[in-house]
């Protein structure tokens, strides 16, 4: 190679020179495919090196500023023993009624384990895929919170699922609170955990739990004992915020209420059945008709398999 012919490639080989020795080992190799291609000058590999140095100071401020970030949010400390969460995850699942939960649960400071049936990332209702971190086999048996999300289609599937069924089952008996959000409910029903316990969940598809041994309820959030369910998708964030009163106190639940600055003014009163015309809700429940239907035959099927 000639000699640097500018003051700037002369800074970029100076910072280069500062740089640790660990650090070197990772830039290094990315530019090796590079500083072997004829005609290179020193110009475009000092160029090359300045952009690999920023690549790497980048990813290693990551982790501290995630960390950093995570304490700005919880700002006070939670005093008590870790919380461990399992929030069940599968294919066509509602994103909302597991992000609106989760993010509650992180400001708590939980351990959060989101199971899937296996760790291939699950499909959402908003296209975006869910990575589990973890499978019934890696899951913790004692847990705080068993907590099932929503999303009819793929609720159907989970309630005729042997495994996720099997897994609920499994845990229950060693969880404090046994919970979902939205349809999430019909998974504990079916796998015969509300049988005798007051619940709701979605509008569309509460009717269906009495099939199941269940107490239908259309409150926005119930809880009987230590089954605690919330209705249909934004009911989320006022099942999330009424669980972790239980898990750290009034105090904790307000501070992250304010946090995610939860004091919902809908634009329009439209958004429960008891607010809406009869006329327009024939013609909203006519537009559900068949997965409607999918949704009492998985009910009719887990009632006679719990004998109920």
């Amino acid at each position: 190679m000639t000699k640097p012919n500018s003051s700037l490639e002369n800074g970029l080989y100076a910072v280069f020179a500062q740089i640790k020795p660990s650090c070197k080992e990772t830039i290094m190799p990315n530019l090796l495919p590079y500083s072997s291609l004829p005609g290179l000058k020193r110009r475009a590999l000092a160029t090359l090196i300045m952009a690999s140095i920023v690549s790497e100071s980048a990813k290693a401020a990551t982790g501290g500023s995630e960390k950093e970030h995570l304490e700005h949010m919880q700002g006070m400390k939670f005093s008590g023993p870790p919380i461990k969460i399992a929030m069940l995850v599968y294919p066509n699942m509602v994103l909302q009624d597991l992000v609106g939960p989760q993010t509650i649960f992180k400001i708590l400071g939980a351990e959060i384990y989101l199971v899937g049936m296996t760790m291939a990332p699950v499909s959402t209702d908003v296209g975006i895929p869910v990575p589990p971190t973890d499978t019934p086999a890696t899951c913790p048996q004692e847990l705080d919170v068993l907590f099932v999300p929503g999303g009819l289609m793929g609720t159907i599937a989970c309630m005729n699922n042997p495994g996720v069924l099997a897994f609920l089952t499994s845990r229950a008996p060693h969880s404090h609170f046994i919970t979902s959000v939205c349809t999430g409910s019909l998974i504990l029903a079916a796998a015969g955990l509300l049988e005798g316990y007051k619940a709701t969940s979605h509008w569309g598809v509460v009717n269906l739990l009495p099939l199941m041994g269940a107490i239908e309820s259309h409150e926005r959030v119930v809880q009987d004992r230590n089954r605690i369910t919330g209705g249909g998708v934004t009911a989320g964030l006022d099942f999330g915020l009424t669980l972790a009163a239980q898990l750290r106190g009034r105090a904790a639940a307000e501070h992250i209420q304010l946090i995610i600055q939860y004091a919902p003014q809908p634009p329009f009163h439209h958004g429960d059945p008891s607010e809406i015309p009869e006329a327009q809700m024939t013609l909203e429940r006519s537009h559900r008709t068949w997965m409607d239907g999918k949704a009492l035959q998985a009910a009719q099927i887990a009632s006679k398999r719990l004998k109920l």
